[in-house]
C-alpha cells in the first residue's frame, strides 16, 4: 500500500517537473528567438511607415548652414517632444550592418520592442544638445547586440524626414553604472550646464543577460545633408561590419 502511494506520488512530482520543463523551455525559446522575429517586423514596420509619410508630405528642407535643422515630421517645434511612442527618425550604424532601426518617442519597454527609444528630454537629432537613444542588447530585436564592437572613428547616421545628419563616435564603448544619468545630460557628465555641441549618445543595458551596468557609445555631429541629395557617404562607403 504504501509503496504504491510512494510510486503514485513520485510519478506525480516527475510529470509536473517534466512540465515545468517544458513551460520553461518554450518560455527561453519565446524570449531568445520569437521576440526578436517580432521586433524585426515590427522595426520594419515603422521604418517602411516613416518612409510612406515622408514621400506623402515632403517637408521643405533648410539649407546645411541654418542655426537651426531642418524638419522632424511630427517634432518639427522647438517646445514640443512630439507624441509618446511615434516614430521619428531612422537610425543606420554602418559598422553594425545595414539594419535600419527606427527611433520612437519614449523609453518604455514596450516602444523598445519596435526600435530604439529617445529619452524624451534629449536633444532631437542636429540640435544643440545630446541625442540619446536606449536600446536592447539581446532579445526583442537586438538592435544595439553588438554596440561592443564600434570604435572611435566609427559613423553613427540619423535619418529625418528631410535631412541626414552624421555623427562621429567619440571614443570606444564605455560602461557606467545603470543610475548615473548624466551621460544622457545636455552636456554629458555635466549635468546644468548650457550645451554647445550637438552630440549623440546610444546606451544598452551590460552584460548580456544582464542590467548591472549601461554600456554607452558617445559621438559628435560632423556633417548634415537633404535627404534629397541622396545617401551621406558614411552609408556608401564600403564600411568593414560585424554582423
Amino acid at each position: 500500500m504504501w509503496a504504491e502511494r510512494a510510486r503514485t506520488a513520485i510519478r506525480s512530482v516527475g510529470e509536473i517537473l517534466i512540465t515545468l520543463g517544458v513551460v520553461l523551455f518554450l518560455f527561453c525559446a519565446y524570449q531568445l528567438f520569437y521576440t526578436n522575429v517580432i521586433a524585426d517586423e515590427a522595426m520594419r514596420s515603422e521604418v517602411s511607415d516613416l518612409h510612406k509619410l515622408w514621400a506623402a508630405q515632403p517637408p521643405t528642407p533648410r539649407s546645411a548652414g541654418s542655426a537651426t535643422p531642418a524638419g522632424l515630421g511630427p517634432f518639427d517645434t522647438a517646445d514640443s517632444r512630439g507624441t509618446s511612442g511615434a516614430a521619428f527618425a531612422i537610425l543606420h550604424i554602418p559598422r553594425l550592418g545595414d539594419k535600419s532601426i527606427p527611433v520612437l518617442q519614449g523609453t518604455s519597454l514596450d516602444l523598445l520592442g519596435r526600435g530604439v527609444g529617445h529619452y524624451k528630454d534629449s536633444a532631437l537629432p542636429g540640435r544643440v544638445g545630446n541625442f540619446a537613444v536606449a536600446g536592447h542588447r539581446k532579445t526583442h530585436g537586438e538592435p544595439f547586440r553588438y554596440l561592443d564592437e564600434m570604435r572611435a572613428g566609427d559613423l553613427i547616421v540619423v535619418e529625418t524626414a528631410d535631412t541626414w545628419y552624421t555623427y562621429r563616435e567619440d571614443r570606444d564603448p564605455f560602461i557606467v553604472d545603470p543610475t548615473d544619468l548624466a551621460v544622457v545630460a545636455p552636456v554629458p557628465d555635466h549635468p546644468g550646464e548650457t550645451p554647445s555641441q550637438k552630440l549623440i549618445t546610444l546606451t544598452t543595458c551590460n552584460p548580456w543577460w544582464a542590467s548591472t551596468q549601461r554600456m554607452i557609445v558617445t559621438g559628435t555631429l560632423i556633417a548634415q545633408q537633404p535627404r534629397s541629395a541622396g545617401e551621406p557617404p558614411a552609408l556608401t562607403v564600403n564600411t568593414p561590419k560585424f554582423q
